[in-house]
């Protein structure tokens, strides 16, 4: 018989909304990394894990303004905010100017999964918040996603901060591998 596990998880969804997952610029493997994301959804709601997702709120007149359909979660993911905790940021750090900190607090989650856009922007600066406030992020390998860069193609940029981030500032697992 195994122990029972200590850590109390929830899982993170990154601005996964349509107008940047459906913008002009395709997000690399973008289909696998939803999938991904919905199964990883389903895997918590069988385990009545908390499901958390924000949206990035530009300002007035940009693509992704409060309200504006650019702006709203992927209707694929099925979420319900009866159920779900959805939230808006402004900034890339999911906690910054949020009461994320408090409601994992409440909730006593201690263990974060971590998943969405863009890997190089809100999903690093997420990583490294979560873990300088106590928390302990998982960054789910195979379900963040970003674009090409001028300098790096979106590939490089995904294996670059799955590199740089495990360790010091979150634990690296693949989709297959997360137990909530």
């Amino acid at each position: 018989m195994s122990a029972p596990n200590p850590e109390q998880s929830a899982l993170l969804i990154v601005d996964m909304q349509v107008g940047l997952f459906n913008g002009p610029e395709k997000p690399y493997e973008g289909s696998r990394v939803l999938g991904n994301i919905k199964h990883l959804i389903q895997q918590a709601r069988q385990k009545e894990a908390p499901i958390f997702a924000v949206r990035h709120t530009g300002p007035a007149g940009s693509v992704i303004e409060a309200g504006s359909p650019f702006w709203q979660l992927l209707p694929d993911l099925e979420l319900d905010a009866n159920v779900d905790t959805l939230f808006d940021k402004t900034r890339p750090n999911c906690f910054l100017g949020t009461r994320l900190a408090q409601q994992l607090i409440d909730a006593s989650i201690n263990q974060l999964f971590i998943v969405g856009m863009k890997t190089q922007y809100c999903i690093e600066s997420t990583c490294r918040a979560a873990a300088e406030q106590g928390f302990n992020p998982v960054l789910v390998a195979d379900a963040h996603t970003c674009m090409d860069t001028p300098i790096l193609s979106a590939r490089a940029i995904i294996e670059h901060h799955n590199a740089t981030l495990n360790g010091a500032f979150a634990k690296i697992v693949n989709t297959a591998d997360t137990r909530f």
